[in-house]
């Protein structure tokens, strides 16, 4: 059972949010533009260490995530709230097998039976501008990419801005204070990622993390974006995105090329901090076949940095790895297929492999190289009462030669089955 304290916790957030409601002139568009979805997440996690003494971690459990969504008051200004309860319940687990980020694990290193959570967030929308605030999952964005990879995506305490009041023109402006990791109930500071020992200041903390972007579609087939960021007094970030889409042939081609340069920012808790990240992908899709090649360098004295939690936001970002230390370079070739051009709607296959090389790893004198083959299976059912099940069964093999204390050779197996279910 829940705790008395997140008990308490969730009555005074549910009492909060009511007492806001119960003060807004509740309107029809309010209720009649208000939405209800439930989405079930059945996650089946293996991960094998393939070199050392460290355990695999596997564990089996199902998520469940109601997703409440008001419309808004009438009026000039339109008020309205969000809300996201999360349930996950323990299928299999055992002392030594945890830490696969599924379950919330206790102190004496088992996994918890169940554990919850409730997120709220308030809104404002005025015209083609809407103000999130409260508990938020931001949308991927050039300079932050919550992770949701488990059963429940990554919680942000703070505020979010995006306007379209200009045609084909977004801003995207925010502040966030704290997280809720994957499988916790409770915020925590965000933190500097300590991945491969990159930077001195591991475990480094901030107050907030401000972000603002434009992001401007000047042409149907074409779409520019200017990012930029700060983790208080450790990171400044600013990303250059360019992305194309557009016919060619008998098929479409595609392109995203991005420059991310980053440096260490006021007090520079984190330590130094220098990086350049130089990424491109082009890509042909052509009768369901799906073929990209990508290539990644970093430049400057560093790696690349991200908050602890979430997902670096780069093109050779991987199931295991990021491909992202200083001076490394990796290239990646792509390869999907959709079957209904076979006739078999609903199935396809995604593989890729990525060739880490150059690397610079703190703590050895080894010039790093690795890689990795990532390769999933899906199937959507298009009928009868299962229809739109998603089946997912992903393979990631990564090997390198840096690999003791560091991300480790590693065999990982997940399996995961979803559907979502529009009850409004």
């Amino acid at each position: 059972m829940p705790s008395r304290h997140l008990q308490r916790q969730w009555i005074n957030r549910s009492s909060l949010l009511c007492a806001l409601m119960l003060a807004i002139p509740v309107k029809a568009e309010l209720l009649d533009d208000s939405s209800a979805r439930l989405d079930l997440r059945n996650y089946y996690f293996n991960r094998d260490y393939r070199e050392g003494s460290a355990p695999p971690r596997e564990e089996w459990a199902q998520g469940l995530l109601l997703r409440l969504d008001s419309g808004f008051t009438e009026g000039a200004l339109g008020v309205g709230a969000d809300a996201i309860g999360m349930l996950g319940i323990k299928l299999d687990s055992a002392p030594g097998r945890t830490g696969t980020g599924l379950l919330k694990v206790a102190r004496d290193g088992r996994a918890e039976d169940d554990y919850w959570k409730l997120a709220l967030a308030g809104k404002l929308k005025a015209s083609k501008t809407l103000f999130k605030f409260g508990a938020l999952v931001p949308p991927v964005l050039p300079t932050l990419k919550p992770n949701d990879g488990r059963l429940f995506p990554q919680v942000f305490e703070g505020g979010l801005l995006t306007s379209n009041e200009i045609d084909n023109l977004e801003l995207t402006a925010g502040r966030l204070s704290r997280v809720m990791q994957r499988n916790a109930t409770q915020y925590t500071p965000l933190t500097l990622s300590p991945l491969n020992r990159r930077f001195q200041g591991q475990g480094a903390t901030a107050d907030h993390f401000d972000m603002a972007g434009v992001d401007y579609r000047f042409h149907k087939q074409w779409l520019a974006r200017v990012h930029v960021a700060q983790l208080e007094d450790i990171y400044r970030q600013q990303v250059f995105t360019l992305v194309n889409k557009s016919p060619w042939g008998a098929g479409t081609f595609s392109s995203d090329l991005r420059l991310s340069l980053m440096n260490d920012y006021g007090n520079a808790k984190g330590g130094k901090i220098d990086n350049r990240a130089l990424q491109g992908l082009i890509g042909y899709a052509y009768q369901g076949h799906n073929l990209g090649l990508a290539y990644q360098r970093m430049l400057g004295d560093t790696g690349y940095a991200n908050i602890l939690g979430a997902d670096a936001n780069l093109i050779n970002l991987s199931v295991l790895g990021d491909f992202a230390n200083a001076k490394e370079r990796s290239w990646a070739l792509r390869y999907g297929y959709d079957f209904a051009s076979l006739g078999l709607p609903g199935l396809s296959i995604n593989s890729r492999y990525i060739s880490g090389s150059h690397a610079e790893i703190t703590g050895t004198r080894k010039v790093g190289k690795s890689w990795e083959l990532d390769n999933e299976l899906r199937y959507v059912v298009q009928q009868g009462p299962l229809k739109d099940l998603n089946v997912r069964l992903r393979s990631a093999v990564y090997r390198s030669n840096y690999t003791k204390n560091f991300i480790r050779d590693t065999d990982d197996t997940r399996l995961m089955l979803s559907y979502s279910w529009n009850i409004k």
